[in-house]
């Protein structure tokens, strides 16, 4: 069943409104400022500023190996969207390094539906290793490359709903899916940085568990312009600023209004 955005829910936001538009009915209440959140992190916006102030050399693995870098753009539209939903599908815990050369040597054996369901799975799993979890990959990219091929003809879904029903295609795939492949933003793609990142700056009103509880809380106050951005600027900062362990906090330009950075 279909579950609101609005809902403190770890359900999956699937749209309810079409287009840019959808979701900003609250804000309209307030008048002159028809986006203007009901709750907002302190200091937000400066962060945000300033983060995009770090990332402006646009030189982290994900700038330069992510998956808008992995797809044939010259390809014809269905087979440029069907490489970007198996390139997402290979990423998952994967580094951006290891999943772009994945993707060249399948792009060199001519990476359409049909190439792949001709696939053995041997060759295709020697092709894709060493991504993370490469055979649970393997086996899904065949189911979910048959469904696709009957289901739809050899496109890919064009909403998120039907994306993540897919095998091996997650909330945040889809997301992304739905931006790069139909250039629609259908909410928040949340993945381990975004997740770890906005906990530490504390733009969820209360700690959050998982990145599907944390894409809940950010959607519920950032204003939609903002959420085609989010990923690719924090997922950047997360790999060579805000890391995992050991972030490098002196140097960070949010140190002095980092809620992480004061206690270390």
């Amino acid at each position: 069943p279909r579950r609101s955005r609005r809902r403190k829910s770890v359900a999956i936001a699937y749209e309810s409104g079409q287009g840019d538009g959808a979701g900003q009915g609250d804000g309209a209440e307030q008048g002159t400022e028809p986006q203007r959140p009901r709750w907002e992190p302190r200091d937000w916006r400066q962060q945000l500023e300033r983060i995009r102030e770090m990332r402006r050399s646009r030189d982290a693995p994900v700038d330069e190996l992510g998956v808008e870098k992995c797809f044939d753009s010259s390809a014809p539209p269905q087979v440029m969207r069907y490489q970007v939903l198996l390139s997402l599908m290979l990423s998952s815990q994967t580094k951006d390094q290891v999943t772009a050369a994945a993707m060249l040597r399948l792009r060199q054996r001519g990476l359409t539906v049909d190439s792949v369901l001709q696939m053995d799975d041997a060759t295709l799993g020697q092709i894709i290793y060493p991504v993370g979890f490469w055979r649970n990959k393997v086996k899904y990219i065949k189911q979910t490359t048959a469904i696709l091929k009957q289901k739809y003809g050899g496109d890919i879904p064009r909403t998120v709903e039907e994306l993540v029903q897919l095998p091996g295609v997650g909330p945040k795939m889809a997301h992304l899916a739905m931006t790069i492949a139909w250039d629609r933003v259908s909410g928040i793609a949340v993945d381990t940085h975004v997740h770890r990142i906005t906990n530490r700056l504390k733009w969820v009103k209360k700690e959050t568990r998982s990145p599907e509880e944390t894409r809940a809380a950010l959607e519920e106050w950032l204003p939609r312009e903002l959420w085609r951005e989010l990923n690719w600027l924090l997922v950047g900062f997360g790999q060579q600023t805000c890391l995992p362990v050991h972030p490098r906090c002196h140097q960070c330009l949010n140190q002095d209004i980092c809620p992480a950075a004061k206690r270390r």
